[in-house]
């Protein structure tokens, strides 16, 4: 699969986030503080993987030649979602 500029800026943007975090944490930043942003990465990796899913759920549909195929398709789909949580 090919990943488009869009979701690759969002792991950078997420990647920046976690070392942000870790200076937090060698800072001795309050908890709060750190838990707000670890919950606001895992928010940006969420959102990522719906992102993933739903462009590949799109390609594999319209590559799908019978029902049968884009039942499956849609399924794993589902799966990987459901998985990720």
């Amino acid at each position: 699969m090919k990943y488009d500029d869009k979701t690759k800026n969002r792991m950078k943007r997420i990647e920046g986030q976690l070392r942000g975090i870790l200076r937090m944490m060698e800072e001795e930043k309050d908890c709060k503080e750190v838990i707000t942003q670890l919950s606001a990465v895992r928010s940006g990796v969420d959102r990522t993987i719906g992102v993933i899913v739903s462009h590949n759920l799109l390609a594999c549909i319209q590559e799908a030649d019978t029902d049968e195929e884009m039942t499956d398709t849609i399924q794993e789909a589902i799966n990987l979602v459901v998985k990720s949580r």
